[in-house]
Order: C-alpha cells, then sequence, then structure tokens
C-alpha cells in the first residue's frame, strides 16, 4: 500500500496539555522510584515489582485499556510519552511495563466479557504481571511458523512445545500464548490465556544477558499443559491477526522506551563535558564535542517527531499504520542506540564504567532492535508496502 507522504498537522508537534502533564507525572516516577535504584536492580539481576505496582496506581499499566474496562483509555501517543519518561529511569523496566500493557489491551481489545472480567481487574493495578508469549526456539522473525500446538480434548485444550525469550516468564501470573490449532501458516494461529499455575507449564533457567537484567526472561514450557476452552481470546485461526495488531504498538512502546534511554544518556553526557576538563578548558568547549552533542540532540528530536507521527497514525487507523509503526521502531531503535553510544565515548573511560550509567543503558538499548521484530524485518514490513507486497 502506497505510503501517505503528506505532513502532519501543525497540532502534531505540540503535545496537548494533559499529555504533558501525564509526561511530567512519569518523570517525576522515573526520577524518584527508578533511577536511583536501576544500577542496583541491573547488578542483582532484580525484577522491581513493587515499584511497577506503584507505577501502576498512577495509571500505567492500563495506559490504552478502555476506560469502561477500568484502564486509563489514552492514545498510543500518549503510551509512547510515558514510556519515553519511564525509560529515562530505566529502560529495562518501561518495556517491561510496555509488555503488561500490551497484553492488557489485548485482553480488553479481542477479549469477552468473561475474560475482562476475570482477568483485567487484577493486571490493572498489577496485583498480577502478564507476559506475552509468540517466539519459540525456531522461529522468532518467521512468527507464522511457530510449532507450540494446542489440540483440542473435549472441553479443553492441551499444550505441547516451548516458547523462548520470553520477558516476566517465571514470575508472570498469565501467559497471552500465541498457539498453532490448525494448519501450517498465519491461518492457524490461534491465541489462549494460560495462567502460571496450568499442570504441565513449566520454565527454564533465568537467562544470563547483556542487558535487561531488571526483567527476567525464560522458556515458557508447556508438556501436555491443560486449560479449558474459555481460555480461548477470540476464536480460533485469528492468533496470528491478534499478534501482529499487537506488535504495532509494542513497536511504538520500545522505539519510545529507546528514546528515553538514550535522552538520558545524553543528559548525563551534557552534564559530564561542562565538568570535565582536558588541555586547560571545559570538553564541552571544544568545536568536536559541541558538534557531537548538536547531532546528538539533533538525532532524537528527528527519532522523536517520527515516533509521534507512527503513534498518531496508529491511534487514527489509518491504512499505512503498520508500516509507520516498522519505519519508526527501525528509525528511532537504530538513532537512540547510537546516541547512546557516542554518550559513553564523551565520558572516554568513565562511560565504561558501571556506576556512571551509560554502560547499562547501551546494554539495555541493543536488545531493542532485536525484539518486536528484528531491524531487518521492519525494512521487509516497510518495502512490502511500498511495492504493494503483503
Amino acid at each position: 500500500m502506497p505510503l501517505d507522504t503528506q505532513g502532519p498537522s501543525a497540532a502534531a508537534f505540540d503535545l496537548p496539555e494533559a499529555t504533558r502533564e501525564l509526561r511530567d507525572t512519569a518523570l517525576a516516577f522515573a526520577k524518584e522510584r527508578l533511577a536511583p535504584k536501576a544500577l542496583e536492580w541491573d547488578q542483582a539481576r532484580h525484577f522491581p515489582l513493587e515499584e511497577m505496582r506503584e507505577a501502576a496506581a498512577l495509571g500505567m499499566a492500563a495506559l490504552y485499556v478502555r476506560e469502561e474496562s477500568g484502564g486509563a483509555g489514552l492514545t498510543r501517543l500518549d503510551a509512547a510519552v510515558v514510556f519515553e519518561a519511564l525509560a529515562m529511569g530505566c529502560p529495562a523496566v518501561s518495556a517491561y511495563l510496555s509488555i503488561h500493557n500490551m497484553v492488557a489491551w489485548m485482553i480488553d481489545r479481542f477479549g469477552n466479557d468473561a475474560q475482562r472480567a476475570r482477568y483485567l481487574p487484577d493486571l490493572i493495578p498489577m496485583r498480577q504481571v502478564a507476559s506475552y508469549a509468540l517466539t519459540e526456539p525456531g522461529s522468532g522473525s518467521d512468527a507464522a511458523a511457530l510449532r507450540t500446538r494446542a489440540r483440542r480434548e473435549g472441553g479443553d485444550y492441551v499444550l505441547d512445545g516451548s516458547k523462548q525469550f520470553i520477558s516476566g516468564a517465571g514470575v508472570s501470573d498469565l501467559y497471552l500464548t500465541m498457539v498453532r490449532t490448525g494448519g501450517d501458516g498465519p491461518g492457524g494461529v490461534s491465541a489462549l490465556l494460560v495462567p502460571k499455575e496450568t499442570p504441565g507449564l513449566s520454565f527454564g533457567a533465568n537467562e544470563k544477558k547483556m542487558g535487561w537484567n531488571a526483567q527476567p526472561t525464560r522458556a515458557v514450557i508447556f508438556e501436555g499443559a491443560r486449560v479449558p476452552a474459555s481460555a480461548l481470546l477470540g476464536e480460533e485461526g485469528q492468533g496470528f491477526r491478534f499478534a501482529m495488531a499487537g506488535l504495532d504498538g509494542g513497536r511504538l512502546n520500545i522505539a519510545a522506551c529507546s528514546l528515553g534511554g538514550a535522552q538520558a544518556a545524553l543528559d548525563i553526557a551534557l552534564g559530564y563535558v561542562q565538568e570535565r576538563r582536558a588541555f586547560g578548558k571545559a570538553i564541552a568547549d571544544f568545536q568536536n564535542t559541541q558538534f557531537r552533542l548538536a547531532d546528538m540532540q539533533t538525532e532524537l528530536e528527528a527519532a522523536r517527531t517520527f515516533l509521534w507521527r507512527a503513534c498518531s497514525k496508529l491511534d487514527a487507523k489509518a491504512p499505512d499504520a503498520t508500516a509507520f509503526c516498522a519505519m519508526a521502531k527501525r528509525f528511532v531503535t537504530d538513532t537512540c542506540s547510537k546516541v547512546a553510544d557516542d554518550a559513553l565515548q564523551l565520558l572516554g573511560g568513565y562511560g565504561y564504567l558501571a556506576e556512571y550509567g551509560i554502560e547499562k543503558i547501551v546494554r539495555d538499548l541493543r536488545v531493542h532492535r532485536i525484539l518486536e521484530g528484528t531491524n531487518e524485518v521492519m525494512r521487509l514490513i516497510v518495502a512490502r508496502s511500498m511495492l504493494g507486497r503483503r
């Protein structure tokens, strides 16, 4: 589908007052409750549920769940602004909150009244937390090739297979799981809501990772795991469509987390170059430093503007929204990873030390170019939209 290249209205560049207030609330929370402990959580591989529940009390666990379902009923732009702000405190925590939000939204959007009534009252305040289980050991980018199977036995589904790289696994109370109930390809995929206590459900070891250490990552293993037929989200065969709808928003969210992390890294570097002296003057006085700072700021502003436009596309349900979400995810995560690395370079050897916080940001942001669809797959999505191909 051809892209709409007409420029957005001027209003798209000026956040509404309510959104600015929301951003200020999220920034204050990130500064007070996330940033002071982010390095400690990273080093201890601690999952800060208490602090995330405090964020949930501010409405940040169900940002775009409808108000009639108990959520905040906000826009995708609002959510992006919140996740960027939270990521300035800790990208890994903000990213997990974005995943939890996605699952809550999918239940609200695609579930029935009974499922909404059962799960949302606990997910919205994060009395229970949720994970999204799509990726498998043999199917990452090729999500439609997933092999975890759910066969119908009377009034139940019985699951066999495994999922890989699942954020929150082993701690989360609920797993929105994509399974194969039919034949090969996207049309054979369905979505099931699998509680943690399900017999036959187990978890692998907590993976040792480069970044995102403030959230656990494990394999999710199904060995004859039995759930009632009422666990089916929507109808059989609709799961892949649900998954792709979830990923459109997920890509915007992870881009927003990259923005927050990169902005935090730039802020640290900006303070450092004004204090650090070399050859008799502050390194901020060197033209090379000023050029680099200017480029970093320009790149972040360009990325932020692009992200906001993609959010407006998804909010408006524009026909080219999926392509814009893919473009934004690719551009923003690549750009922010570079900005964070440039910030580390400005600190020299000190940037490589944990205590300054930038090396953690570099590590956390690296995975954003892989998850929610690799940036190579994002290019494929965009190119196919340009060429009129599916």
